[in-house]
Formats: structure tokens, sequence, C-alpha cells
């Protein structure tokens, strides 16, 4: 399909009828145990796209007997043949990527431009771990006192449960199976109740790819208690990959010390975006609606609050609540649209109570400023100036299309006001100047720096916070290795005396 071909109402419309609506569960797609289905809205209607099956406890635990069962196998399966059937899941990925971007967009609502810039990058994490399954390297060596030699080799943790959030659904997925598949785990996905047709719609193309029956097993459900709960009361789960909210990240962590499970853990984000006065303005907002307004602000990695050098915040504010203000608002498949809808109407509810708390504490509206009437959940682009350092809004996960900005004196100042909170996973600064650059990202808590960037993902980069963002790394060379663990065999050596 074209990418300037409209979509049309029978196009949707035969698009989802390709979804497989069941559970994948030992390489067959099935009813759920008790008959039960839930439905799947578009958050710009509100209307039902599908209904589909909605596991129970019963099929969660079929899931981890399949995949129990498929582990050994596929652990002793050539590095090389999982890696060839990565990268024919990378390119069945690829050349449905019209399918995949519209599914998205449909589901989740984000703008098809975006969906499909999701497409390209989600698809890189499957050629990327493609790649990096035959470089799982360990290592022999002497000891120190040369009585012995030291045979290091990683293997495959285990059957893992990865849990994916409702907002990036297919890069969320392929950023853990690529990894766990590489690594030779099998795996149970639950995807988000609001998103996850992308991920039934992957999960075939993965069979279509030669994954064998019972590495990879989803089980779709509104209840994602339901799912976990007797997955990690089990002894044969090793490890849990979960991307979500701290509250519930935290529940999952205390859960998994019970088996002493590995986890992964991608939680919150308060991302800084600090501009100095030396920065080129012009490529700073830039950068800011970049790493705001990707996904509607509904990323884990949104610029959640502005911190600009007071002599410049004036110019920087209008320049970007007039970039903001421009933006148009539609159905993610208008050709025109720029900013699509909030997941729900809870989302866009706690928004704007953010919102209107700030403008209460004192903040004005630069642009936007409330929802927007009609069918879905729209919350129009918002830019307050003046916010008081101690606001709730600076506090918490925005996780919608407003900006806060707020502003500081000195250096030292911005590298305490990013620091003052909770949350250490994505920071943004803009500076021509290297050495503050350096001096900066040493000093601030967070996982992950875009330097004069407002998008920094990629597959061949570690990502991940600290503090209450998260443990583990997801992504480059460090991704592979969360989903192994590491045995050491000392042999006598035959030439010692």
């Amino acid at each position: 399909m074209s990418q300037n071909t409209a979509v049309t109402p029978e196009r949707e419309r035969e698009l989802l009828a390709s979804v497989p609506t069941g559970l994948l569960i030992n390489g067959e797609w099935r009813e759920a145990a008790g008959g039960k289905t839930f439905d799947v809205e578009d958050p710009a209607t509100g209307k039902t796209l599908l209904s589909i099956a909605d596991a129970s406890s019963e099929d969660a635990v079929a899931a981890l007997d399949a995949a129990d069962a498929a582990q050994a196998s596929w652990a002793r399966t050539a590095p090389r043949e999982r890696a060839e059937i990565l990268r024919r899941a990378f390119d069945l990925v690829t050349e449905r990527a019209e399918d995949f971007a519209l599914l998205m967009t449909l589901e989740m609502g984000k703008p098809l431009a975006e969906a499909r810039g999701e497409v390209t990058y989600g698809a890189e994490f499957l050629r990327w771990f493609s790649e990096e399954t035959v470089r799982d390297y360990g290592r022999y060596v002497t000891t120190p006192e040369g009585k012995n030699k030291i045979l290091v080799q990683r293997k495959p943790v285990g059957p893992c449960l990865l849990i994916t959030p409702w907002n990036f659904p297919l890069a969320m997925a392929t950023r853990k199976v690529g990894p766990a598949l590489a690594a030779g785990c099998t795996v149970i996905i639950k995807p988000a109740k609001f998103t996850p047709l992308t991920t039934q719609l992957f999960a075939s193309v993965l069979v279509e790819a030669g994954v064998p029956a019972g590495v990879v097993n989803v089980v779709s459900s509104s209840s994602a208690s339901g799912i976990s709960g007797p997955l990690m009361k089990d002894s044969r789960l090793r490890k849990v990959s979960f991307t979500g909210s701290t509250p519930v990240g935290r529940r999952l962590l205390a859960d998994a010390a019970q088996n002493v499970l590995r986890t992964s853990m991608e939680l919150g984000g308060n991302a800084p975006f600090i501009v100095f006065e030396d920065a080129d303005l012009d490529k700073a907002v830039e950068g800011a609606m970049a790493a705001k307004m990707r996904n509607m602000g509904e990323a884990c990695t949104a610029a959640n609050r502005f911190l600009v050098q007071e002599s410049v915040a004036a110019e920087f504010t209008a320049k970007f609540a007039a970039a903001m203000g421009a933006l148009t608002l539609g159905r993610g498949t208008e050709p025109e649209s720029k900013v699509g809808p909030l997941i729900d109407g809870g989302a866009r509810k706690d928004v704007h109570a953010l919102v209107t708390q700030a403008v209460d504490a004192g903040a004005t509206v630069a642009t936007g400023g409330s929802p927007v009437e009609g069918e879905g959940y729209f919350y129009a682009p918002t830019v307050l100036a003046d916010v008081p350092n101690d606001a709730e809004i600076l506090r918490n996960e925005i996780f919608g299309p407003v900006a806060p900005v707020t502003t500081f004196a000195t250096e030292e100042e911005a590298i305490r006001l990013a620091n003052a909170s909770e949350y250490g996973l994505a920071s943004y600064l803009y500076t021509r100047d290297y050495a503050r650059m350096f001096r900066v990202a040493e000093q601030i808590e967070f996982g992950m720096v875009g330097f004069n960037a407002g998008v920094i993902s990629n597959a061949a980069a570690p990502f991940g916070g600290v503090k209450q963002s998260g443990l583990g790394r997801e992504g480059g060379a460090e991704g592979i290795a969360e989903y192994t663990t590491t045995q050491y065999i000392g042999i006598a050596d035959p030439y010692a005396g």
C-alpha cells in the first residue's frame, strides 16, 4: 500500500479482519479457556475495533507449560538459525509496514506518519538482535596464578514473561522479543489491554518467520494481574520484563522477589529539557517539539519539564508556543493530522487536572490548555509559562501534549532542578558548549542524555533509567545480556605442574 493512498473504511475493515483474535499458545491460535472476550477501542472515535480473546489465569499457565516445554530445544537451536528467524521476522514486518502502521494508528491513535516511524524503529530491534545472536561472547583465560583455566559462558535465563505497554505497541514488543529469542529464551507476551492488536499481528508474523511452537506465546487479557499473578508464583518462570508505570513496577518487583526472578523494569520518567543561554533557540524549539510531541507526549522519554535559562526564557517560550499552537489535531488516519487523541478519557482527565493545578498555582497558558470538544479523547497542545517550581505538574509524569516551562539562573541551579525528581530515565540539554555538556551529563541522574537532540532512542543504544525509572537496559549489546545468565567453569590447567 502506498503511503499516499487514502485510508478508506474498507481498508480498515480488511486489515482488522486479518488480525488473529485468539490466544497464541504452543503454536496454535485458540479461544480463551472461559470463552471470554474484550473489546479494543479506537481512541479517536470511542468505537470498538475488534473483540479478542480475554485470557484467564488458566490460559497463562497453559502458555507457561508451552514455553517451558520448548525452552530446552530452543536454547540448543543453533545461534545462526535463531538469527535467521529474527531476520525473516524483520523482513516480514518491513514488508507489511503499512499494515502495522495503520493498525497502531487505529488502536493507539498516533498519526500515520508517526506510526510508520515506529515500524521502522521497532523492526530494527529484530534486525539488530538477529546480528547480536551470533556475537554473544564468552571467554577462556588462565587464572592469575596459572593453575586453572577460566571458562565463562552465557546461557539463556529461561522462560520469560514480557509485559508491554500501550503507547508503542510494536516497538516495545520487538525490543523485548528480539533479545529474548536471540539469547535462546522462550517467551509469554502480555500486551496492554488498550493496544493488543499490533502484538497479535506481530505474533502471526513470528509464526510465519519460523518461530517453533511454544517459543512465543501471546495471552492478551483485560486483567494484567490475572496473567502475571500465577506466572510469577510458578518456579518455571525465570524472568519478567515490564514497561509501564513505577507503581506497577514496584508491585511486580515485590512479586518477583518470591522466586528471585531476573527483572528488567522500564518505568516512569520525568525528563528535564534544559535550554542554556548559549543554545541555538530555533534548534532547541525543534528538539523540544520532537521530545515533547512524539506520541502526543505519551512516552516515558517525553520531555516533561522545560528548564530554560531566564535570559532566553521569554523568546524560547514564544517560539515554542507558536510551534505547538500550529499543530493540527485529528484522527491519525487523516493526512493533515499531526496530533492524535490520548488513549482514553481517564488519561485526558488526568492531563487536564495537572494543567488546572498549574494555572491555579500561578502558571500562565501560552497556548492550548483545554480538552477538545467532540468525539475521541483529544487535548489541545499546550505550553504553560512561569510554572512555579513546586507545581505538581513538574513532579508528575504528564503523558500528554502539555509542556510546562520554568526558569533557572545558573548551571548549578539547572542541575539541581533536573535532579529534583524521583525519576531518572531520559534527559535533554541544549547548549553550544561541549565542556558544559560533559559537566552537566556527569552530574544529572539520568540513564540517558540527549545533547542537542530531541529523539535518542535507537536499537543499537542501551535504553533504561536509574532511581525510580527502573532496572536493566534494553537495546544495544546490553540488551541481550539481560536475557542470559553467566556460568563459570573452572578447569585444571593441563600445563600446570
